[in-house]
This record gives structure tokens, sequence and C-alpha cells, in this order.
């Protein structure tokens, strides 16, 4: 039994899509990082560094925090969704060390400043910049194939989740035609659909005009 430590952030996202893309007997273990429970002295013996997601798998006595390690574990537990031809296996690893090293944590540091934009107006700028050009990025190669591994990965898995904020960050998914494609592709998924509304009351998917 995987017992699944998450919460409805991006970064918990992909664990909780991750467990049911991949068929994987769970048990939620709700996380309110809104109440500060990622501070409890039992969950800090999970994670120490106190972020969601994190894992705990009992019949194979391994513990795990880091998204990025938890879907690689899983994929490689399962046998899904990490590709076996060696091509697109590394092409999956590049892109999910892509994502992790820059899309997501700059995405996440334009959403802190937009919210408070009148500490660091430099910082907003700087990142919105960034995230602008990451998404270019991430455009061209989708131009090229269908997923960021050329199959579907956990390289997608990894990146969809913060793609699904571009609303709230004020990217206008017009403006990356491949991206969108690829994020509606993706969101039809029912197994995505699950994922995204592991917790109740959940949130639906957006979807872009």
């Amino acid at each position: 039994m995987i017992h699944l430590y998450t919460w409805t952030t991006p970064n918990s996202q992909k664990a909780n899509i991750a467990v049911e893309e991949m068929g994987v007997t769970y048990k939620v273990v709700p996380v309110d990082i809104g109440q500060g429970e990622q501070f409890a002295s039992d969950f800090l013996k999970i994670s120490p560094n106190n972020k969601i997601p994190a894992i705990v798998d009992d019949r194979q006595g391994v513990t795990l925090m880091e998204s990025g390690a938890i879907l690689f574990y899983l994929g490689q537990l399962t046998g899904r969704l990490i590709p076996c031809s060696q091509r697109n296996y590394w092409s999956c690893i590049e892109w999910l060390f892509w994502h992790s090293a820059g899309q997501g944590p700059v995405s996440g540091q334009l959403g802190f400043f937009q919210t408070n934009a009148d500490m660091a107006p430099f910082a907003l700028d700087r990142f919105r910049k960034e995230v602008a050009r990451l998404y270019s990025v991430m455009d061209k190669r989708l131009e090229e194939v269908e997923f960021l591994a050329e199959e579907l990965s956990i390289a997608d898995i990894s990146a969809w989740p913060w793609v699904s904020r571009f609303g709230r960050i004020g990217i206008d998914l017009a403006e990356y035609p491949n991206v969108k494609r690829w994020y509606l592709e993706i969101a039809n998924r029912p197994a995505v659909q699950r994922g995204f509304e592991i917790l109740q009351p959940a949130e639906k998917i957006p979807l872009p005009e």
C-alpha cells in the first residue's frame, strides 16, 4: 500500500495524477498546508524538508519526498510512464529535470510575486520574462513531438499541473498553441481528471478559452 501525503498544490497533483495513471493501490493522507500540518513532527519524519507530496510504500519499506523522485519511483515500480527505448528514456529524464529545475520553481516564484507585487517589482518582471521564455522552450519542443519524451511519460505528468495554473500566473495559452494542444490532450485523460480531484471538495481542471 502506498500512503500518499498530499494536498491541492501543483507538486502534489503530480503524485495524485501518477498513482491514478499507474494504477497504484494507495491511501490518501491529506496534509493541510494552510493549517501548517507540513510542520508536524510525524510528517517531518517522512518529509524532512516539510514539503508535499511524500509517500510511504509499506511493501517496499520506502519513504520518499520530492515529487520528481516520487514519479520516478512509481514509474520504476509499475513499469508505466517511463519509456523503454534509450532515446525516449533519456528524453524523459531530460525534460523531467528541465521542469524540476526551471518551469515549476519559476512559475511558483511568479505566483508569489504577483500576489505580493509591491514587494519587489524587479523580481516580478524577472519571473514573468523567465516563465514566458520557458513556455516558449516547451512550445518549441511540442511543435516537434506529441509529448515531451515523444510518448506520454512522467515528464508530462510532472509539468502538466504547473501548466494548469496558467490563468493564475497570467499565461495565455493561445500564445503557445503546441502547449495548449498538449495541455488539453492530457486534461482529457480520465486518470488525470481523477487525480486532479482526489481531495474533496475538488477543483475542476482549468480549461483555456
